[in-house]
């Protein structure tokens, strides 16, 4: 369990391809080719890979083209600034937490005087980038030899090797006791794809569970989509969107926290929502002047419910997220929408409807419908200057056409 060397390739290194590779990539000649290929178009890739042969090993070429698409791919997780100093790999780009939410997470730590942080599966050091610039200093685990190395040269690269040591192990070995936080990452992808079973996780739920228990404060990052069943009373459970899209869930153990809660946060804003939970059931009713389409992390972490209740309104049917009332209101967690046309399902008449307002650019959102939006614009033939927004829900049961526009 040494602590990661990755500029000094070991001998068992040699006797593994990509780990050759990727020293080969850290040599001064790697290293010129990189910032070469920064901005290299991957539709031009085999011209210029015949074009570096000529002065370069081939392997090596074949590494940096590699590196060099995998650092364009990271460019939406961790910005440009960090993506091309950084190196990556192909399951790393993949699983990697994005900056935006790391942070988060780092923050909560850092607020709560944490100082420092066993960081379990830790990848290729998404997360432990974040904790070490948050000021917590890092214990960074990988059990794979190559994903360690590019975790370490990670830290090296952007200058946090002085706060974060990673180490080449098996997590289940760690001695956490000495230290103040413990995160885990398990893996969440196999040989045949994404896994949905928690049990199934490398390592698994009951385990990271038992791990996390054990320390002062822990975060569990599980997948958002996990049943609420399968989460502890220990738990204060946290989905996380970013500019919309849920990104993670995460389960946070120890003093600070809140068992039992469920809670919502958004970003880039920060703003955050929570509730014990479950809570009740909301009411349901008709379809008044202003619909409201919650943010995926709210209705992940099942608090659509203290939204009806802030906005002093009611869904359109008990098994849609669509929150609906006869005031405007305005909230961070939801986007509202004032609502003219409410329609029985009907190809035919909405096309008569959108050609009668001229209506030229259509949003098209759906809860509910089998109705794919692409092919109902494509059957629409849109003409005119106008817009409009369609909701294809249900309605206290029935398939339901909602026009309408936005209210920002």
């Amino acid at each position: 369990m040494d602590r990661v060397n990755a500029t000094t390739p070991s001998a068992s290194s040699a006797d593994d391809p990509a780990r050759a590779a990727f020293a080969a990539l850290r040599t001064p000649e790697g290293e010129q080719l990189l910032a070469e290929l920064r901005d290299q178009d991957p539709a031009d890739e085999l011209a210029t890979a015949t074009r570096l042969r000529r002065t370069h090993p081939a392997e090596l070429v074949s590494a940096a083209l590699g590196q060099a698409r995998l650092r364009q791919r990271a460019v939406a997780k961790f910005g440009a600034e960090d993506a091309y100093r950084m190196y990556f790999t192909p399951n790393g780009v993949e699983q990697a937490t994005r900056t935006s939410v790391a942070a988060h997470r780092a923050a909560r730590f850092a607020g709560l005087g944490v100082r420092s942080v066993a960081d379990l599966c830790c990848g290729i050091g998404g997360d432990a980038i974040a904790l070490a610039r948050a000021g917590i200093s890092v214990l960074a685990v990988d059990r794979d030899p190559l994903t360690a190395e590019v975790a370490h040269a990670n830290a090296e690269a952007l200058g946090l090797a002085d706060l974060i040591e990673v180490r080449c192990a098996d997590v289940t070995e760690i001695d956490t006791a000495p230290y103040d936080a413990v995160f885990v990452d398990p893996a969440r992808r196999g040989g045949r794809g994404r896994i949905f079973d928690p049990e199934a996780y490398s390592p698994p739920l009951s385990w990271a569970t038992a791990a996390a228990l054990k320390a002062p404060r822990a975060a569990l990052k599980i997948a958002p989509g996990i049943p609420h069943e399968a989460i502890g009373p220990e738990a204060e459970a946290e989905w996380i969107s970013d500019g919309g899209d849920v990104k993670e869930a995460v389960l946070w153990y120890g003093e600070g926290f809140a068992p039992g809660a469920f809670r919502a946060t958004l970003l880039p804003s920060g703003a955050t929502l929570s509730a014990p939970a479950p809570l009740p059931a909301p009411p349901v009713g008709p379809v008044g002047r202003y619909l409201y389409e919650p943010d995926g992390a709210v209705i992940r972490a099942h608090l659509v419910a203290d939204l009806v209740e802030r906005c002093g309104g009611r869904l359109v049917d008990e098994t849609i997220a669509y929150i609906t009332s006869d005031e405007p209101y305005s909230s961070p967690y939801v986007t509202g929408y004032e609502i003219t046309d409410e329609l029985p399902f009907s190809m035919k008449r909405l096309k008569a409807l959108l050609r009668e307002r001229r209506i030229g650019v259509l949003t098209v959102k759906k809860r509910g419908s089998a109705v794919e939006p692409e092919e109902l614009r494509r059957r629409m033939k849109l003409s005119g200057p106008g817009s409009a927004t369609v909701f294809l829900t249900r309605v206290a049961g029935a398939p339901t056409m909602l026009i309408g526009h936005s209210l920002g």
